[in-house]
């Protein structure tokens, strides 16, 4: 996620790019949002989150589709966890998938409450360490049950939306575990507020186009070595004209550009995308640039949105 120092050049069509099915264990499929809005505004309304008034019934429908199909084999489950990032905008979630064992929903809750590390530095949980005894799947909702008082108000140095979006993490995650659209809803003794907001109504996923970051890499992960002379990259995005490029760079140069057309792009959601880059005999580490277009060249609005993925490229 290494911003380019800069701009990125002007893309608005890729002919070379074909739409191409994944095939692969992780089945990709949209998250919804409305609106082709900033990514993350500190000066916007947060999306998502529960009702304030404890007393008003919920009336936000669930927005997200199903972001994954978690594969199960004896050494665990295959789950997709949602971390914090910088989108052009703010701050935004990012994807990456992990396995555990154990029950997915549980564990997966317990990474992105601070008990794990996401797998790509430039991500990080919003979450302080805090306990989650279990997440059920229950009377229509999922219900996080978290035995600890703490974390009543926001600790020092949490915005009012990065507590927002800090829920929307946990929203994403355990929506995208159980591949549906499901209330998530959090038990405290007594009700308590938990980042000063509360817990005695169901959250639902939040807007997908201003609380996703608009291009999200999926293959390769962070750390991996790949071999050949065609790196395939997959990921989901929601670009105009569905189109954007990808990028090769080592040591900071262009070694390779390629566009995606990605599924669609006139929803509110993000679709999948598969793009070829040449190797051509590079060998050592470099760094995959998935970007969004920008159809201002930069003159206008906050830029792309960009993911990266450091990767080696084995001789």
């Amino acid at each position: 996620m290494t911003f380019p120092t800069t701009p990125a050049p002007r893309v608005r069509r890729w002919a070379c790019a074909s739409v191409v099915p994944l095939a692969a264990a992780l089945v990709l499929t949209g998250c919804t949002g409305d609106g082709q809005r900033p990514v993350s505004d500190e000066t916007s309304e947060p999306t998502g989150t529960a009702t304030p008034d404890p007393t008003e019934e919920p009336t936000a429908e669930p927005t997200d589709e199903p972001t994954t199909d978690p594969t199960s084999s004896p050494d665990g489950t295959v789950v997709p966890l949602y971390f914090a990032g910088e989108g052009p905008g703010g701050t935004a979630l990012f994807r990456e998938f992990r396995r555990v064992e154990g029950d997915p929903l549980t564990e997966a809750a317990r990474i992105i409450a601070g008990g794990g590390e996401p797998g790509d530095p430039d991500y990080r949980t919003l979450w302080p360490q805090v306990e989650i005894a279990s997440v059920q799947a229950t009377d229509g909702v999922l219900l996080v049950e978290v035995p600890s008082d703490g974390f009543t108000e926001r600790p020092d140095g949490m915005s009012k939306r990065d507590a927002r979006l800090a829920l929307q993490q946990l929203v994403y995650t355990l929506q995208g575990v159980q591949q549906e659209r499901v209330p998530v809803q959090i038990q405290r003794a007594g009700g308590a507020r938990l980042f000063g907001l509360p817990t005695t109504v169901p959250y639902e996923a939040g807007n997908a186009l201003r609380t996703l970051n608009l291009v999200n890499i999926t293959s390769p992960a962070e750390g991996d070595t790949v071999t050949g002379d065609t790196l395939t990259v997959t990921g989901v995005a929601n670009s105009f004209e569905a189109s954007g490029p990808c990028r090769l760079l080592q040591e900071g140069q262009e070694i390779a550009l390629e566009g995606y057309q990605s599924e669609g792009w006139m929803e509110q959601r993000l679709f999948p995308f598969e793009v070829d880059l040449p190797l051509d005999g590079v060998t050592g580490e470099v760094v995959v640039q998935c970007e969004t277009d920008d159809p201002s060249g930069g003159t206008e609005g906050n830029g792309p949105a960009i993911d990266t993925k450091t990767i080696r490229i084995a001789g």
